[in-house]
């Protein structure tokens, strides 16, 4: 059997799993691991697991210690102390060669001279004579990596709308795409304000219940369906998917809500608008209306 621990890692705050020769670690651990990276620094955030010998694996790294007092005191040099330095030096550089680029944050790696710039840009940037400046002071790997408005909140930002810290910083491995058909499913309004996250676009957490929300969806009748109920007949006008309710506007104008089950029948299915024979406005005395 072999020992595979769930790390977090980076400033990204990455998450992946590693191998373990021991299985005297646990949640909340700091470690030092071996990642296709380099040597880094990182959390336990889950407890030991174990796998058969036979499975299969993936690009697994390695767990290569408990990080001791020294290791501890190296990674908080590097962020007290070195990262903000380097942040400032390259900010300057920046200016001085006129890049149209905005830094967002810097990274050291904990065991290997190497140092990640991560910036925000709306195109290409030729930065290569910014790299050799970053090089020729810190004798090191320079890797400049562009990245978006969503990796730029999984960087900086901190808590969300619901108070709990952003999900991108603590457990999304990928940040998966969300669509607007997911916000129409689930929220009664569209107000950006309430809909969107702290990078400026759709949450990811309305990819989490979108599935559940689909499945209630496909059990209610369409909005414009004639459907039939105790109290008579009328048109479906809305639903509330959560709650299983349709309102249905009567024969008589009156409004009710009953829940899908009090539904008895559905006389028709609603009337398909027809389309259009062109894509003008239409005029007065338009031959096609």
């Amino acid at each position: 059997m072999r020992h595979i621990l769930t790390i977090r890692y980076g400033v990204l705050k990455n998450t992946s799993d590693f191998f373990a020769a021991f299985n005297s670690l646990k949640k909340g651990d700091p470690v030092i691991i071996r990642s296709s990276r380099g040597v880094e620094f990182g959390e336990v955030i889950t407890k030991v697991k174990e796998i058969d010998d036979a499975d299969p694996i993936e690009n697994f790294g390695e767990v290569l210690r408990k990080a001791t007092p020294d290791d501890k005191e190296k990674q908080k040099k590097i962020t007290d102390e070195m990262i903000p330095v380097e942040f400032k030096f390259c900010q300057k550089k920046i200016k001085e060669h006129k890049l149209l680029m905005k830094l967002a944050s810097v990274e050291h790696l904990f065991g290997t001279k190497k140092i990640i710039f991560y910036f925000l840009a709306n195109g290409r940037v030729d930065f290569r004579e910014l790299v050799k400046d970053l090089a020729k002071e810190y004798q090191a790997r320079i890797e400049m990596k562009q990245i978006g408005v969503r990796d730029e909140a999984r960087l900086l930002a901190d808590y969300e709308h619901c108070g709990r810290e952003l999900c991108c910083r603590s457990f999304l491995k990928n940040l998966e795409p969300v669509t607007m058909k997911m916000a129409k499913n689930q929220k009664a309004t569209l107000d950006p304000s309430k809909i969107s996250g702290r990078c400026g676009r759709l949450m990811c957490c309305l990819r989490y219940e979108d599935k559940v929300y689909e499945d209630l969806k496909h059990v209610l009748p369409k909005k414009g369906s004639i459907v039939k109920t105790a109290k008579g007949v009328g048109e479906v006008i809305n639903y509330d998917v959560l709650q299983q309710q349709v309102t249905i506007e009567m024969e008589n104008k009156n409004k009710i809500h009953v829940s899908v089950k009090d539904i008895i029948d559905k006389v028709r299915e609603p009337l398909r608008q027809k389309e259009p024979m062109c894509d003008k406005p239409c005029e007065k005395d338009c031959s096609l209306e």
